[in-house]
């Protein structure tokens, strides 16, 4: 099992949290609030000792909150609502995606990953420069797999493949 299919079993995600998480707010309170928050929770322990935990599981708490927490959206028009569906598809479909969707998610993914590094050294050390570099590279990696994914949902809505195909054992 990869990765990204171990994180939406982690995170619990349904079909309908799926739709849920397809709403704009949803994708851009995603992108930018668990790492600076989950930084900024990781430094508190310079502040608040052990109690850093406490903030820590906050931050866990709402990430997983997150996809839930916003209304399906009216339409799935939006670029981020077409990235959700594309990952959808993604971890559906993953024989019928060409395969240079394929290779460049996989080396968006790898993109991601690099970026704990920087962030990881920047939370160990309190070096600013780090953290917020490993969130530019981790925040960037999963932005451009997000428009990948919207990618992948065109060429499947071409295809003939339509929001009804998401629906769990389909």
């Amino acid at each position: 099992m990869d990765i990204v299919r171990l994180s939406e079993r982690l995170m619990g995600m349904k079909d309908e949290v799926w739709l849920r998480h397809a709403n704009p707010w949803s994708v851009w309170t995603r992108v930018l609030t668990p790492l600076p928050l989950m930084a900024l929770a990781i430094w508190s322990r310079a502040w608040i000792g052990s109690w850093a935990w406490v903030a820590v599981g906050v931050v866990l708490v709402w990430t997983w909150i997150n996809p839930r927490a916003f209304s399906r959206p009216k339409t799935f028009e939006s670029w981020s609502a077409q990235g959700v569906l594309g990952e959808r598809v993604w971890l559906r479909y993953q024989d019928k995606i060409a395969a240079h969707h394929i290779r460049m998610a996989k080396a968006l993914a790898y993109v991601s990953g690099l970026g704990l590094l920087p962030f990881a050294y920047g939370l160990w050390a309190y070096d600013l420069g780090f953290t917020f570099l490993g969130v530019v590279v981790i925040s960037g990696g999963k932005m451009w797999f997000v428009d990948r994914m919207a990618w992948i949902w065109s060429d499947f809505l071409r295809d003939g493949g339509s929001l009804e195909d998401l629906a769990a054992g389909t």
